[in-house]
């Protein structure tokens, strides 16, 4: 699992390109088998041969540097990748809402900030003159707490904390938050990359109501079939924690003929996991490690013993 590219020009700090490649130059010279996520779910349930030492590499949210980065450098080593996209993103319907925070929290020339969240009064000391590790932490703490709150008071508390910010927040998306376009996606899937649904505004499912959650759903789907030449029929949860979802999501995926979908909750794939009930709706992933040591622990099987030694599946 992997999210954002580093591009210094604009200030972007992400996955390190290098360590990707020397990653994905391990895994060839060694004989690894690298899987698209589509052939990994149709092995997972049974079809086609077992999936022992498969890879499969997956990509969250849609950023233009996961096409512009990313796809060059998979396609550099023949290895296919899943990457799940917020399709309101990449319609320029909207930008991220953890981007905004971001963007408050670095621009304010405020030392303290005040702001209501979910009835809370909270308050954030930014030190004065502005300390960076403290932006930071003021920074993670509010995004977290909004993770927990309904999608309505999580976008009404972003904008009150702009405001007591002093900060206006533009209606278009920054170059260096920009999504991927449509034309992109097209490019990069020629180049090997597939796509699946992320929804459309990227809510955390368990915190919308039913109607607004089913059509996160649904038209996410409808949009990436439109757009894309051969979308993947899995899901990825937004936030991607077990707590995030629930039977109701499940139940629109079955429906919709899904696969099943992918969460952020660490572990490996695992055909035992993936025959249970809903299984094949709750698939783990792990972040890429950006150090090769621990890359070839997590692909060499250590880190899939070190699991089973603490109880997972």
């Amino acid at each position: 699992m992997l999210h954002r590219f580093t591009i210094r020009d604009i200030g972007l700090v992400g996955e390190n390109s290098e360590a990707l490649r020397r990653s994905l130059a391990y895994l060839r010279r060694n004989h690894f088998e690298l899987v698209g996520l589509k052939e990994l779910f149709r092995r997972l349930s049974g079809e086609g041969p077992p999936v022992d030492g498969a890879v499969a590499f997956t990509l969250d949210d849609g950023y233009f540097d996961q096409a512009d980065v990313a796809a060059p450098i998979f396609a550099e080593f023949d290895c296919p990748a899943t990457t799940f996209v917020t399709t309101g993103f990449l319609d320029r319907r909207l930008w991220m809402w953890w981007d905004k925070i971001e963007v408050v929290f670095q621009s304010t020339r405020r030392s303290t900030i005040e702001v209501a969240l979910d009835g809370k009064l909270l308050r954030y000391d930014l030190g004065s003159p502005p300390d960076p590790s403290k932006r930071s932490a003021c920074q993670l703490d509010f995004t977290l707490k909004c993770k927990r709150v309904a999608d309505d008071e999580k976008h009404a508390a972003i904008a009150r904390l702009a405001a007591a910010a002093e900060i206006e927040l533009p209606e278009q998306v920054s170059a260096k938050y920009a999504p991927m376009t449509w034309e992109q996606l097209r490019t990069a899937e020629s180049r090997g990359m597939s796509f699946g649904p992320h929804t459309v505004t990227h809510p955390v499912l368990a915190r919308a109501t039913e109607g607004e959650s089913a059509r996160e759903i649904r038209e996410s789907w409808n949009r990436l079939r439109q757009m894309a030449r051969d979308p993947v029929p899995v899901f990825c949860y937004p936030n991607g924690q077990l707590s995030d979802f629930s039977e109701r999501e499940l139940s629109v995926l079955r429906e919709l003929k899904f696969a099943g979908a992918v969460v952020g909750t660490y572990g490996h794939a695992s055909v035992a996991a993936f025959a249970a009930p809903s299984g094949p709706f709750k698939v783990r992933r792990f972040g890429l490690p950006e150090d090769l040591p621990h890359v070839i622990q997590c692909v060499s099987g250590i880190e899939r013993i070190k699991e089973l030694i603490r109880g997972g599946q």
